[in-house]
């Protein structure tokens, strides 16, 4: 009789200690994947950062060549001075951090570039280099990296409806354009990979990939290359399940507890 106690006692502890390695394990993946996930997402990120610095440091080469005045004995050094201070916002998009302060400083520079310009024909020069720059600053706007844009707590009554409707609601509202974006959510895909997830094929899955493409979710590395999220898309489909999580919060929780009942059921099995 004190055997039989002896190995009860012996076998729940053991079931007790399986139980708690069961716990450990299970902790040790989920961060596990979140540690890789992570990692995913960073290089997606800088991946993404550097095909848009890339794209405009192109911008910047053929813009100050193609629109500046020819003729001029100034071309040489104003170009070269142009295109340093635009290449310090291309930097600060590939470090993916953009400060007030660094904004204003580039600013002021500008003004000072405009101070120092000798003759009539400069406003030409002058102008390419300052539409430039507004195209850099409004794309960190649109990346969301611009800390002016870190702001919360914006009046409701101030959102632009209309513009949520076209930019984000509409383009999204359809089962194939999700599956798309949660493909390229973490990798880039292929057309044919796209093609093989949604059932679709040629022009019906062009339409999907050029809506969420004419709204700034999804791009091409080049022409005819991998698809891949945008930092737009990202944002929204990071808000997506935000949204998900917080009207479901039970999904998780029930997930566990079905694990944690199904571990528990055996005979002696500690609650």
């Amino acid at each position: 009789m004190e055997e039989t106690q002896d190995f009860e006692s012996e076998f729940s502890e053991i079931k007790s200690k399986l139980f708690d390695i069961h716990n450990d394990m299970k902790s040790f993946i989920e961060q596990a994947n979140q540690q890789h996930m992570d990692t995913v997402l960073q290089h997606l990120k800088n991946d993404y950062n550097n095909t848009i610095a890339n794209h405009l440091s192109e911008e910047i080469r053929t813009g100050l060549s193609k629109n500046m005045v020819r003729k001029c004995e100034r071309r040489e050094e104003c170009a070269s001075d142009f295109t340093s201070l635009l290449e310090s916002n291309t930097k600060m998009i590939r470090q993916n951090t953009v400060s007030e302060k660094s904004i204003a400083a580039n600013r002021k520079k500008l003004e000072e570039v405009k101070n120092i310009l000798p003759y009539k024909k400069c406003s030409t020069c002058y102008s390419e280099l300052t539409d430039l720059f507004s195209k850099q600053v409004n794309l960190m706007h649109s990346m969301n990296i611009y800390d002016e844009n870190q702001k919360h707590g914006k009046d409701m009554g101030s959102l632009p409806i209309q513009t949520i409707v076209d930019d984000i609601l509409e383009p999204v509202c359809h089962r194939t354009r999700m599956e798309i974006l949660r493909a390229v959510y973490s990798e880039t895909k292929t057309f044919s990979s796209l093609s093989e997830l949604t059932g679709l094929r040629g022009g019906n899955l062009l339409f999907h990939l050029q809506k969420l493409s004419d709204s700034g979710l999804i791009m091409q590395r080049h022409e005819r290359g991998d698809y891949m999220i945008t930092a737009c898309g990202f944002r929204i489909m990071e808000g997506i399940s935000k949204i998900y999580g917080s009207l479901n919060p039970n999904d998780e929780e029930e997930k566990c507890k079905s694990e944690v009942t199904e571990f528990s059921s055996y005979p002696n099995m500690p609650a």
